[in-house]
């Protein structure tokens, strides 16, 4: 797999009118369409690196992919900083981890307030926009951490909580993960209470990671639309953690958005097979992690370090290269299934092994850039960038003032 060049198609008195990012080429079409746009990134793993008091989120960092210069440099509207923790960690130990990341948002927006601001709302986005700022938002990826308390969630949502994952890599006390032994037959009684609780708060309800029985489940019970906040095509790289085309289709007959995963073991079908074929090569890695982190190592150094050292496996040719045109190629085929208003983009930056050519957010006007080249009209380019995501946001606030007014 060969990387992809996009070349400006955009002439003034002859002149090529273009910018180069990284090798490869941006045109003035491109440019002026991608930093018009509102750009929403609905999945971001950053909030472990923040959790170090000495990293500053205003600094331009030579590591991660997401920092405060590179958002703006590559037109990043609006994110998503995922609260996460290991599915292992439960009870009032997740709840309290969890309060400390989103305080650790909270803080980063304090310490910058000339250029982020706290969002919870499509309309504090779309005006951050037009103040020049990043509209900051939190979901948290993992139902255990409301420790199967409905208070606990009022919490998180009081705090500036937007959605919630239901499940994260294994299953919690009220719903299946698509990577578990499936113990709930989809979501148990209380864990529909969580969906239609959510939809009051006006909490988005994040299928990315559940099951496919969890999946439907939610989907008849929400009277709001849901969202995969980093989920990709089965059909391309047949991971449980993708979505299945009838899933897509089913998803956008409700207004839903799948928002594309950046992740190579979700965006290519050749790594996921090299990755099963030697199950030492992830051991290895993992060891090697391990060793550059330290016993007692935080998670954000694991995330990063582990990029890193899936890159040299690449290098060495242990594992094949993964370019960042497969991201396209999984946007396309959303495309063609659930139609272009219900397609968006969830990255999983600093969080996973990005592909070549995606390294960090300044690369995001790439996508722009071949989604024109391909035909995509204007327009439709908007909506995947960010104003399919801003108009679920709206239809979950518009359900949750509907709910609350009911006696």
């Amino acid at each position: 797999m060969r990387n992809l060049s996009f070349f400006a198609g955009c002439t003034l008195g002859g002149l090529l009118v273009a910018t180069s990012l990284a090798g490869d080429t941006i045109s003035e079409k491109a440019k002026k369409l991608h930093f018009s746009s509102i750009v929403v990134d609905t999945h971001d793993d950053t909030t472990q690196l923040l959790l170090d008091p000495k990293f500053d989120l205003g600094e331009r960092h030579s590591s991660g992919s997401i920092d405060i210069p590179r958002m703006k440099e590559g037109g990043l509207s609006a994110i998503f900083f995922s609260i996460w923790m290991p599915s292992k960690v439960t009870g009032p130990t997740a709840v309290q981890k969890a309060l400390d990341q989103i305080d650790a948002v909270r803080e980063q927006i304090r310490k910058h307030r000339k250029d982020l601001v706290m969002a919870t709302t499509a309309g504090q986005i779309r005006q951050a926009h037009q103040d020049g700022q990043v509209a900051a938002l939190i979901g948290v990826e993992g139902g255990h951490m409301i420790s199967s308390d409905l208070g606990v969630l009022r919490m998180y949502a009081a705090l500036g909580v937007r959605y919630i994952t239901l499940t994260h890599s294994g299953n919690d006390e009220w719903a299946d993960s698509s990577t578990d032994k499936p113990v709930h037959n989809g979501l148990t009684d209380f864990g529909k209470d969580v969906v239609r609780e959510m939809n009051r708060l006006g909490v988005i309800v994040d299928i990315s990671h559940v099951s496919d029985k969890t999946f439907y489940a939610a989907l008849g019970v929400s009277k709001a639309p849901l969202f995969a906040s980093h989920s990709s095509c089965r059909a391309i790289c047949d991971a449980p953690r993708n979505m299945s085309d009838q899933m897509m289709k089913d998803l956008a007959a409700k207004g839903g958005v799948i928002q594309i995963n950046y992740h190579v073991g979700f965006l290519s079908q050749e790594f996921r097979n090299a990755e099963k074929a030697d199950p030492k090569i992830n051991e290895a890695i993992a060891k090697e992690v391990s060793k550059r982190c330290g016993s007692d190592a935080n998670e954000g150094c694991m995330l990063i370090e582990g990029d890193r050292v899936t890159r040299e496996y690449v290098a060495k040719g242990v594992l094949p290269r993964v370019d960042y045109g497969k991201i396209i190629e999984h946007i396309d085929h959303a495309v063609k299934l659930a139609g272009v208003d219900h397609v968006g983009l969830g990255s999983d930056f600093d969080g996973a092994n990005m592909p070549y050519g995606m390294e960090d957010a300044t690369m995001l006007p790439k996508v722009t850039e071949a989604l024109l080249q391909k035909g995509y009209s204007e327009g439709d380019v908007r909506k995947i960038l960010g104003e399919n995501t801003l108009r679920v946001m709206t239809d979950v606030e518009r359900v949750s003032r509907e709910l609350n007014s009911q006696k």
